[in-house]
């Protein structure tokens, strides 16, 4: 068995698209509109399944925003320069949205470099520092 994707409800898909392709440096991978089934989905990540996890962005046509809720924590990225990540990223918020909820530093207690973000709907990611 292997982790092949994570899906997330979108209140704007277009928006979304930009801030994972343009701010987080994924690829748009392929898109599916339903029109009956009023939905749209993208697939966006660094790499195509089966090598690479993906999310899943699903637009249900007409909803603009969701509630989180509690359960959900994060999604977690491994990249291999956390600082210089947050700093693109500052770089591209204000035309994408989103924004660094955790500055870069070591976690408490230990000495992994971690930073967290949220996307433009409030979805939480960390950014681990792992070598390429």
């Amino acid at each position: 068995m292997r982790f092949l994707h994570t899906m997330l409800r979108v209140g704007n898909l277009q928006r979304s698209i930009d801030f994972y392709t343009q701010v987080m440096g994924m690829r748009l991978l392929r898109t599916t509109e339903r029109p009956e089934q009023q939905y749209s989905l993208a697939f966006v990540g660094y790499g195509n399944n089966p090598e690479h996890a993906e999310i899943e962005l699903t637009y249900n046509h007409g909803v603009a925003s969701y509630e989180l809720g509690t359960a959900f924590g994060h999604m977690a990225l491994g990249v291999p320069d956390v600082h210089a990540m947050c700093d693109d990223i500052r770089a591209n918020v204000s035309q994408y949205g989103g924004q660094i909820t955790r500055e870069p530093g070591a976690v408490k207690g230990g000495s992994t470099v971690i930073a967290f973000v949220t996307d433009p709907d409030g979805y939480k990611i960390e950014l681990i520092q792992r070598p390429v």
